[in-house]
């Protein structure tokens, strides 16, 4: 049973009554955000039984030890689970379980369970990010039909949420760096338990969006610029692409790609939405990475309200972890997946009239406390549950935030996996702004000649 805050109640409401034209909330709604909400938005207080704890800052301190990158290895040490689900003990838990979670522990009850640990509201943000949220409750509106946004700049665009598109443009917008630079594997399960390296390499990723020093007015309305160069297996060696992500609804993604064999760069204007991601060996549709990307435009998205559910959450050690220890045959190691309780927004999201998409119905669970998507159901023509999303969240007290970057996607018809961007085996580092020449067209070509 789905458990709504009246906060969540009071929004729907006035949501259905007012639909897309709500945005900015009042001066009081938004100093809740200096006292009963966090400073993005979520509730501060912890839940009735205190197995979701109050929100107190978050983690922003170094942690001691091991890091990869610029990621502590560990920043919870010791810890246990404090129970685990499975397939046999599923519906004592069904309440805080998605769908594609309990469909998940019903076709592989042998090799996927739920290790729940203590939950800690580790996310957090830089102050002058809660300054921005801050201005941004007040000033930040959806246009363009909820296809596009004003007025936000360099924080949460609407930490108090009134439809389901202001939480999809929450997550879009999200906490980031200005810039990072990580390397990645792309990595598939195969049906009959064999495993492929689809690519590897290493990706730049930068935020205008959080550009120290911006506002709303100078900022052009790029949040995400890419630029990814492949190094395995040999035959990919040397491609290359660039995206630039707007909220332009006339014009939301550019993209750039350097092939190999022609030694030239091309536009790549099929990147994105539901073509088959060609970084992963089609495995997967290009939206999917990070849970989603791209422009919200093929959907209508509705606010469900908010419960409480089960979800990966703080999974630096699963990261830390060596390849050959997390990508296991049917399913990834549930030994190594860490499993929190945590309030989500939960977003169901249908094609829009007169659009299309190879998954016409999509439900994501989006975290409070950071905004990111944590669960992703996908649904086929026929309303069967098909794919389901896994976002891999980790913490990085050197932003500070709870990022996303893996995801993993289960095709539950063709029983094989996807992880996008893994980052076992490979580093996470905070970096200084590029020039924004880097992500350009003329850049990929002068870089990937080998």
């Amino acid at each position: 049973m789905k458990q709504h805050t009246p906060l969540v109640s009071l929004l729907s409401v006035l949501s259905l009554v007012c639909g897309q034209a709500i945005a900015a909330v009042s001066a009081e709604q938004a100093n809740t955000l200096k006292t009963t909400l966090t400073p993005m938005g979520a509730e501060k207080a912890g839940n009735a039984d205190g197995s979701i704890p109050a929100w107190t800052g978050g983690l922003t301190r170094d942690v001691p030890g091991a890091k990869f990158g610029d990621v502590p290895a560990d920043p919870f040490p010791g810890e246990r689970p404090l129970l685990q689900i499975t397939a046999k003990n599923a519906a004592q838990y069904a309440d805080k379980l998605s769908e594609g979670t309990r469909a998940l522990l019903q076709q592989y009850p042998d090799s996927f369970h739920l290790d729940v640990y203590p939950t800690h509201r580790s996310a957090a943000a830089p102050d002058w990010t809660y300054a921005n949220t801050l201005k941004n409750a007040s000033d930040c509106q959806l246009t363009e039909n909820g296809l596009s946004v004003q007025g936000c700049y360099g924080g949460v665009p609407f930490p108090i949420p009134a439809n389901g598109s202001e939480v999809i443009w929450n997550f879009l917008l999200r906490t980031e760096a200005e810039s990072i630079e990580h390397g990645y594997r792309n990595m598939i399960g195969n049906s009959d338990g064999s495993r492929t390296l689809a690519s590897r390499g290493v990706e730049n990723w930068q935020y205008p969006y959080y550009y120290k020093g911006g506002n709303a007015q100078s900022w052009p309305g790029q949040y995400v610029l890419l630029r990814f160069l492949t190094s395995e297996p040999p035959f990919k060696a040397g491609e290359s692409l660039v995206t630039h992500d707007s909220i332009d609804a006339a014009s939301p993604r550019q993209a750039w790609q350097y092939l190999v064999g022609q030694r030239r760069v091309r536009r790549a204007p099929t990147v994105g939405y539901d073509t088959p991601d060609f970084v992963a060996s089609g495995a997967n549709y290009f939206d999917e990475v990070h849970g989603f990307i791209g422009h919200p435009d093929r959907y209508q998205w509705k606010l469900i309200g908010k419960k409480e559910m089960y979800i990966p959450y703080n999974l630096n050690a699963f990261h830390a972890a060596k390849p050959d220890e997390v990508y296991t045959e049917k399913t990834l190691n549930s030994d190594k997946m860490r499993w929190e309780l945590h309030r989500v927004w939960e977003v169901e999201a249908t094609v829009a009239p007169g659009k299309r998409h190879a998954v016409p119905k999509r439900r994501f669970y989006i975290d409070e406390d950071s905004w990111t998507v944590s669960l992703v159901d996908g649904y086929d023509a026929q309303g069967k549950l098909w794919r389901v999303t896994q976002a891999l969240p980790f913490v990085v007290p050197a932003i500070p935030a709870v990022v996303v970057k893996p995801v993993v996607i289960y095709n539950l018809q063709a029983k094989t996996y996807s992880v996008v961007q893994g980052l076992n085996g490979e580093t996470y580092k905070v970096v200084a702004r590029k020039p924004e020449n880097f992500f350009t067209g003329n850049a990929v070509a002068s870089g990937s000649v080998r």
